[in-house]
């Protein structure tokens, strides 16, 4: 395997970033997640433009775009694979032992691992903990990444594959790694970026594909819901068959159906929509 490790490709092995890198010491990063199938992305125009949104939002130095496609188009070359998890990562770079940052300029790594198609549906459970909506990292992808950890160990135990999370004010927000949706009497709705979620890609195309509206929703909502469904880059949109121990029609639900029907047919005809 090969990584693109600041400027060109090496060797998994060998390839090495500094011990004192802020993304190491204090989760001073931002990434990336995008679908690969045979070699060719998928939104990654979206990805990159988010990724210099979340940068900004770090305060950290525009990423060089051109080296990120290059790195990209470099590691699904060198990995040949059918189905793959893209994964570029950016961090503060080289710095001291304390929130100040260093001198040394950021660190870019793309990688590159298989992954599995997801399943049609997956089981879901909501846990106690919340967003920030007002938070300095709300909205950006960092890599500040722990409360997802312990969310989704949380879900594990659970026997489900997502957790999701309210926000400070009782709303629904978001999955640990998803953006939600909930079918109400026939119309698909799913929070605004206000609530602290993260501005999902294939959440963004699932709202102009589907008509979804953007709506306030407060976490009770996930008992009323009709349908249930998520949505990300790996997953495109998933059903919701077990919301904690709330059966649902999971793919079985004719809105939910649609949405991926429609998604599927659109991000088929276009890899950078």
């Amino acid at each position: 395997m090969k990584i693109w490790l600041d400027g060109g490709l090496q060797d998994i092995e060998s390839a090495r970033v500094s011990v004192f890198d802020h993304g190491l010491t204090v989760g001073d990063g931002i990434f990336e997640t995008v679908k690969a199938t045979d070699g060719k992305t998928f939104a990654l125009t979206r990805h990159l433009d988010r990724l210099t949104r979340s940068a900004r939002g770090l305060g950290l130095p525009d990423p060089d775009l051109d080296e990120v496609r290059r790195g990209c188009a470099a590691v699904l070359d060198a990995n040949p694979m059918p189905f793959g998890r893209l994964r570029i990562t950016y961090t503060g770079g080289h710095g001291p032992l304390g929130s100040d940052r260093g001198e040394h300029g950021p660190t870019l790594v793309v990688a590159l691992g298989e992954a599995k198609r997801r399943p049609d549906s997956t089981a879901v459970v909501t846990v106690p903990w919340t967003r920030n909506e007002r938070g300095a990292l709300a909205g950006l992808k960092t890599t500040s990444y722990a409360e997802n950890v312990v969310a989704l160990a949380r879900a594990h135990q659970h026997g489900a594959s997502e957790a999701l999370f309210a926000n400070t004010v009782g709303q629904l927000c978001e999955g640990t790694g998803s953006n939600v949706f909930v079918v109400l009497d026939g119309e698909i709705h799913t929070p605004p970026v206000t609530s602290g979620c993260l501005a999902g890609i294939t959440r963004a195309l699932t709202v102009e594909w589907t008509g979804a509206k953007e709506s306030d929703l407060p976490l009770d909502v996930l008992e009323r819901a009709d349908e249930v469904f998520l949505t990300s880059s790996l997953r495109d949109v998933q059903a919701v068959h077990l919301l904690d121990d709330r059966q649902l029609p999971g793919v079985a639900g004719p809105v939910t159906a649609k949405a991926m029907r429609v998604f599927d047919e659109r991000s088929g005809d276009d890899l950078d929509p």
